[in-house]
């Protein structure tokens, strides 16, 4: 029977079979590794890993199609994780000792960005992340200071991954097609992330462009003064997308007042 992609669920599936290959091709997985991939859908992609791969994780919510892969593949091949990927302890899924968890996925527009945010909390246990994603968020993602798609998500992304937009995906490639074009993003983790406290960046940056049409010394008021944001190396006349990850860094390790 033929499956009905859910609005409410946010499903476009994946048919291009050219798209698919150079998405496998820009993960390059690897037999023995541990893997796991958000909403698999119809496996359109989960089936082309498994070309690689001995076992894969997958988690899915919609009900349905976690019967289907349940009954299309063994366990010992596809071990399904049946509920919602923004609740999801990825911490929880094993992985052999001296590697680490890569994670693949179509992601849901709907909920991009909360996902991205929940993943985050699981960088020291990832390798590598790939995702599909609309290609507003990931310009969103790779932006540089100065530019009108540098935002809250670049910084706090920007300071625990190293990432790259690798190919844009159009509409067609889609069943149902989305409204809007897709990117292909690769994520990775860090090495030499700036030393800071998460939950103080995150305050700073959401404060800082909470008001982001304004100047940085109104953004932060009542927060910083403007003494405080020229010892961050900031212009206090700028506006907060013109500041850079390493001055929201310098401005997050100054002491609270």
């Amino acid at each position: 029977m033929k499956h009905v992609a859910r609005k409410r669920f946010g499903q476009n599936f994946l048919t291009d079979k050219q798209v698919l290959t150079d998405i496998i091709d820009a993960i390059g997985p690897q037999s023995g590794q541990a893997m796991v991939e958000i909403g698999p859908g119809l496996a359109a992609m989960t089936a082309l890993l498994l070309k690689s791969l001995d076992h894969m994780h997958v988690v899915e919510l919609d009900r349905d199609l976690v019967a289907r892969l349940e009954k299309a593949y063994p366990r010992e091949r596809l071990t399904v994780h049946s509920g919602d990927a923004l609740k999801f302890d990825f911490g929880s899924i094993p992985v052999p000792e001296g590697q680490k968890l890569r994670v693949v996925g179509n992601l849901p527009y709907n909920i991009s960005s909360p996902l991205l945010f929940h993943l985050a909390e699981f960088t020291e246990l990832v390798e590598d992340q790939h995702f599909m994603l609309q290609k507003e968020v990931v310009e969103r993602m790779v932006a540089e200071p100065g530019t009108k798609a540098y935002s809250r998500l670049s910084v706090m992304l920007q300071w625990r991954y190293d990432m790259a937009m690798l190919f844009i995906v159009p509409p067609t490639a889609f069943d149902p097609p989305p409204q809007v074009e897709s990117a292909i993003v690769r994520m990775v983790p860090t090495r030499r992330r700036l030393a800071c406290d998460g939950k103080r960046l995150e305050a700073v940056v959401a404060k800082a462009f909470s008001q982001r049409r304004k100047v940085i010394r109104n953004c932060v008021a009542g927060m910083f003064t403007e003494t405080q944001l020229v010892e961050a190396g900031i212009d206090p006349g700028v506006r907060p997308e013109a500041v850079s990850l390493e001055q929201y860094v310098a401005l997050a390790n100054l002491p609270v007042s």
